[in-house]
């Protein structure tokens, strides 16, 4: 699991750097839960470490200042409901945090 903010904040709309970052873990194919202080997205550990990899590059390179990450290993019984409790918290702030979609 990985879990990201990126900088600057914009509470109006998504800056370039977040709509990057955002696109990163899409085009990954990992599962996203957007909360109201950062994204969460799970998958398989390769695909992980080659999404952040990707998502520093291409998030600096849009504008972001700062990138906040934070990689998690899970059991397998942990994910699940860590992930349902990330939807959920996603779900609840429809609108994302203002630094990432």
């Amino acid at each position: 699991m990985v879990e990201f903010t990126t900088e600057p904040f914009e509470l109006d709309t998504f800056p370039p750097h977040a709509v990057a970052a955002r696109k990163v873990v899409d085009e990954a194919g990992l599962d996203v839960a957007v909360g109201p202080f950062g994204t969460g997205a799970e998958g398989e550990a390769d695909r992980i470490l080659e999404a952040v990899s990707k998502l520093l590059r291409e998030s600096l390179d849009a504008g972001a200042t700062r990138i906040s990450v934070q990689v998690s290993v899970l059991a397998e019984a942990e994910a699940e409901p860590e992930a349902a409790a990330a939807a959920e918290a996603g779900n609840e702030s429809a609108a994302g945090e203002g630094g990432t979609p």
